[in-house]
């Protein structure tokens, strides 16, 4: 259960690290590693994404405890159903320009700032980890998906492995953007962009059907209520 786990969130992170070339390329393209040795560039770049695993990992650990409680409760189910709709929500508000909801905004616009300090400010070891960390807390809607699944995990060792597996996966593609991002055009960026939506959509579908408990095998197993919280069958017969 543990390596399926590990698995499941280093999938997610291979499959939707394209994401990441839209979305979190500009601030990986950003960062002030061209006048530094090989040596030194591999290492600022390492660190960078380290910052975004651990940011992942943080993320994991503080909901593993609310899906926790969800899962003894009995209510993951809900909880699968109320994920989906906010991913599906939140693609919604991404998607429309005009629409604005002032605390998000803020948030965001706080965590930027934060950012352009980093940028702007000396450059130590310490600078690179940091913006990595404080680019793995802005909203994305992959992180949204992979939260999700661990979440699902309902065990907060689980969950935590399971986001930094996620990060983990979206290194080599972050890499190759940091180090050959003037060869990747902006408009190859930006349809890449425009992909994702469809792909994170389908992952929010597919929890709320998880959720639905319709008895479709992989897609939305039986889940049956039990002392120790929810149990599925997925497609065992006894």
């Amino acid at each position: 259960m543990l390596l399926s786990s590990i698995i499941a969130g280093f999938t997610i992170g291979i499959l939707g690290s394209f994401h990441c070339v839209g979305m979190c390329g500009p601030i990986a393209l950003a960062l002030p590693v061209g006048n530094a040795t090989s040596w030194k560039r591999t290492g600022f770049i390492f660190l960078y994404n380290i910052g975004r695993a651990s940011a992942y990992a943080i993320i994991g650990l503080l909901f593993a405890f609310v899906g926790k409680q969800l899962f003894i409760a009995q209510y993951q189910q809900t909880l699968s159903i109320v994920l989906g709709v906010f991913i599906l929500l939140m693609l919604i508000y991404a998607s429309i320009s005009t629409l604005r909801i002032p605390f998000f905004d803020a948030y965001t616009n706080r965590l930027k700032s934060f950012l352009i300090r980093l940028f702007k400010g000396e450059k130590k070891w310490y600078t690179f980890y940091s913006i990595g960390f404080l680019n793995g807390f802005l909203p994305c809607g992959l992180v949204y998906v992979a939260l999700a699944g661990a979440l699902a995990t309902a065990d907060v060792l689980h969950s935590v492995l399971f986001m930094t597996a996620f990060g983990i996966g979206t290194f080599p593609i972050m890499f190759l953007v940091i180090v050959s991002g003037k060869y990747i055009s902006l408009q190859w960026r930006n349809r890449m962009r425009k992909v994702v939506p469809f792909f994170v959509a389908t992952m929010a579908v597919l929890l709320i059907l998880r959720g639905l408990n319709l008895g479709i095998p992989y897609i939305s197993p039986e889940m049956k209520a039990t002392e120790h919280g929810t149990e599925q069958n997925c497609c065992h017969k006894e």
